[in-house]
């Protein structure tokens, strides 16, 4: 008897595919191998995290054009985000080509939770995201320094708290848990880019490694899973 497309669609929502498992596999490999200072494994696992994580979105499932375009928008996110972990592992003084490329990525993401939703459909997220992010970059304000970096920061810290305000009106007007998961996923990347300015420019945080990248890849793996077309 052939199952409801309901049943069907709750299952393949829960189901994790190969490609998955084995970001998984990867991000556990380069947060533990940071955190314990093997930096041989860390400068395979670490990339090639966020290749599986585009593999995944890339495997064929029949997509009509609408999907490819939804699926589009989280490989070029997926992409930048990429080219930020590769700056930011590296030695010397890339992190601002990492914070830009970073930037990148949530501009795409913003774009991928404009799908289906208006903008910012939810005032009290925006105004709360805001208040979040002026909060977080006032802290940061005294250990930037440089001209340059402040304004960079500012516009990094402003786009991210415009994602995660998208993410959040667009779960409360779709009201699904695919949504709401993105949603969370957003919030947790904010809190692991808070973890890494913080110990960055405030104060360093003990196994600040730790914490940064497993903040990081559940929220990577959050909006992967749960925001490739098909999941809602």
């Amino acid at each position: 008897m052939k199952p409801a497309p309901e049943t069907t669609d709750r299952a393949s929502v829960g189901r994790l595919a190969d490609p998955e498992r084995l970001f998984l596999l990867s991000a556990v490999m380069a947060t533990a191998s940071s955190t314990l200072g093997w930096m041989t494994l860390h400068f395979i696992a670490k990339p090639l995290t966020m290749l599986l994580a585009i593999l995944f979105v890339l495997t064929p499932a029949g997509k009509a054009q609408a999907a490819r375009q939804t699926d589009g928008l989280l490989v070029a996110a997926l992409a930048a985000s990429l080219a930020g972990d590769v700056f930011l592992m590296l030695p010397g003084g890339y992190f601002i080509p990492g914070l830009a490329s970073f930037l990148v990525a949530h501009l795409f993401y913003i774009a991928l939770f404009r799908q289906g939703v208006p903008w910012f459909p939810n005032r009290r997220a925006l105004a709360g995201t805001l208040v979040v992010g002026a909060a977080m970059y006032g802290w940061v304000w005294a250990g930037l320094g440089d001209p340059v970096l402040k304004l960079a920061v500012a516009a990094y810290v402003s786009v991210i708290a415009l994602m995660v305000a998208q993410a959040i009106g667009r779960a409360r007007s779709l009201g699904s848990p695919a949504s709401s998961a993105v949603a969370l996923g957003a919030c947790i990347f904010m809190l692991s880019d808070s973890l890494i300015a913080i110990n960055r420019f405030v104060q360093p945080l003990p196994w600040v490694s730790l914490w940064v990248l497993s903040s990081y890849y559940t929220a990577q793996f959050l909006i992967v899973h749960n925001a490739r077309s098909g999941s809602n």
